[in-house]
């Protein structure tokens, strides 16, 4: 028979020893029922015991520091690794005897591993969408190496093609510029293009050449809400301030190869920072229609990245009928390990999405009624909301609908939120809804600290208050428009407090440990896509996607954890990225 929690072949004798836990190891368990380490030892010693050919490992990795992730947080030298899944953890001189002769030997050379990350909150489709096409700002060092990175993407365009810059830093306080780029320097950087930055939503600078193709002579040609920057004289700068949605949506839209191209394009980029899984919130400037070129990865084994997707409401006004007609074929969980639908959200309705004050009546009605639909149909769901001081209108809808329908098991989640308070944390408890909480304050900090002064600020967000009441703390970037989809930035800012003009602004008290972190950024947020019992920790019988950083997580200095990165990252056994001594080890096929 087949061991369910190794994949390694049993004789019949051994079954019962392999899958029942003794009565000292069940109660070792922890809430979600995973044998912890007498049960891995047992099952290690039970392969030591079976022929050759039916233990062997696919692939094993030894003489390493492997970040396991249980409930124990323990450390591991080597792991071995069988149909995708993790057949065994243990010491190297333990996993080196579950290596056939087929089987491939990484030596880690003492190199840390940690379980492949996984972001909570991601506009990755979108991203991909235009990965391919985009002038990538991310990562940048200066405002001149951003302008840089436009000029050489300008030598191998063609004249009037478009050269937009999206994929960018919420602020450039990290650039030593201290500033955002002018419109001369575009010219100057790209004089026979259109060019086009946006900095998160507010705020764009186009050249001339942008604003002709566009056909954009004043405010009366921008969407509604918008408006030229003017400087002292009263010329136009070539900035525009407003939402900047409606803009962005009438760029050229790449091609549907292209779509296709940035998506595993995308991909690769993040499973080169660790990241092995996303979770997708939906969001502006995408639709259903967008969502094939993922699928089209999907169909096609490519995927490299494990996508958990949502629907967000699209019509204004009728939210609730794009959802019954677009979900009627596509239930709860709908697709397979790599690609699974996961509910709705971020944005329920538009006017409940990011509601600053309070909710008429009527809105709250028929944001009632849809929330209400979606407990009926067990669906998960998200909901951006800001701020604490009115999200009482927000936990009592939830609570009406609890009463009727019961979403303690549906995964229900708050998104954003940095403000929360131990009340709001009590009543989601109360609920079973989750947070997912992204590096907002990294980005806006220092504002905050401004508007709300530093004692406000010094406990957002807050983390460690979430995780003592009892909620499962999960951690993303919300990328790629407001915020870099680099995960190590995010882990080196819970760690250290610091926005990214460096000024340390929370307080000792919400802030976590190192392992704090990784355990938010992987079993936390497998949480949130309903997979914490297949992934998030490097266990036996669970995927075996993980990474293998360039430098030791647990040990390097605070300041450096940003610039980390993986040198081989797996997705279910497979090297979907390898670098520097590991680059022979890439599997190119698909899945």
């Amino acid at each position: 028979m087949i061991c369910g929690r190794c994949s390694i072949s049993l004789p019949e004798d051994h079954a019962i020893l392999a899958v029942l836990p003794s009565a000292k190891e069940r109660h070792m368990r922890n809430p979600r029922g995973v044998v912890l380490k007498a049960a891995v030892l047992v099952l290690v010693g039970l392969a030591l015991t079976l022929p050759a050919s039916a233990q062997s490992a696919d692939t094993v990795l030894v003489n390493g520091k492997i970040l396991t992730m249980d409930s124990q947080s323990s450390t591991r030298e080597a792991l071995a690794i069988r149909e995708g899944r993790i057949m065994a953890v243990g010491t190297s001189a333990e996993i080196k005897k579950l290596a056939g002769q087929k089987s491939r030997v990484i030596d880690l050379q003492g190199r840390t591993v940690i379980p492949g990350l996984i972001d909570n909150h991601m506009h990755a489709i979108r991203a991909g969408q235009s990965f391919s096409t985009e002038v990538n700002w991310i990562g940048a060092s200066s405002l001149a190496d951003g302008l840089a990175r436009i000029h050489k993407a300008a030598q191998g365009m063609k004249p009037a093609s478009w050269l937009i810059v999206v994929t960018a830093p919420a602020t450039l306080d990290t650039f030593s510029e201290k500033r955002r780029p002018t419109q001369a320097e575009l010219i100057a950087a790209a004089p026979n293009n259109p060019v086009y930055v946006q900095l998160g939503y507010g705020w764009a600078e186009m050249t001339p050449l942008a604003f002709q193709a566009f056909g954009i002579q004043g405010d009366a040609d921008l969407p509604r809400g918008a408006k030229m920057e003017k400087d002292a004289g009263g010329n136009p700068t070539g900035a525009v301030t407003g939402n900047m949605v409606e803009l962005f949506g009438r760029l050229p839209k790449p091609t549907f190869d292209e779509q296709v191209e940035g998506t595993k394009e995308f991909f690769r980029e993040l499973n080169r920072l660790g990241l092995t899984g996303v979770v997708d919130p939906g969001g502006n400037n995408v639709t259903p229609a967008d969502y094939q070129a993922l699928f089209r990865v999907w169909r096609g084994g490519q995927l490299t990245v494990r996508v958990a997707y949502a629907l967000c409401g699209m019509t204004p006004g009728s939210e609730f009928e794009d959802y019954e007609d677009y979900l009627a074929l596509m239930p709860m969980g709908f697709g397979d390990d790599m690609l699974h639908f996961n509910g709705i959200g971020e944005r329920i309705t538009w006017a409940m999405n990011g509601l600053s004050g309070q909710a008429s009546e009527s809105d709250l009605q028929k944001y009632y009624e849809i929330v209400r639909w979606a407990a009926q149909h067990d669906l998960t769901l998200t909901m951006h909301w800001d701020s604490d001081k009115n999200i009482d209108q927000l936990l009592t809808v939830w609570e009406r609908v609890n009463k009727e329908f019961p979403i303690g098991n549906l995964r229900w989640t708050v998104a954003h939120l940095n403000d929360g308070s131990a009340a709001t944390f009590e009543r989601m408890k109360a609920l079973g809804v989750g947070w997912t909480m992204q590096d907002e304050m990294y980005n806006s900090g220092d504002q905050v600290v401004r508007q709300r002064g530093a004692e406000a600020a010094r406990r957002m967000p807050p983390v460690m208050t979430a995780e003592k009441i009892g909620i499962v703390v999960n951690a993303g970037t919300d990328a790629h428009r407001v915020s870099t989809y680099n995960p190590f930035t995010v882990l080196q800012w819970l760690i250290d407090g610091k926005t990214a003009s460096g000024n340390a602004i929370r307080g000792p008290e919400e802030t976590p440990s190192r392992a704090d972190a990784l355990r938010f950024y992987t079993m936390g947020s497998a949480w949130v896509s309903h997979d914490e019992g297949k992934r998030g920790s490097l266990e036996v019988g669970k995927f075996a996607d993980l990474a293998v950083l360039a430098q030791d997580y647990m040990t390097e200095p605070v300041q450096e954890i940003g610039e980390n990165s993986s040198l081989l990252t797996m997705v279910g056994g497979k090297v979907v990225y390898a670098a520097g001594p590991y680059a022979r080890f890439e599997d190119r096929a698909p899945f």
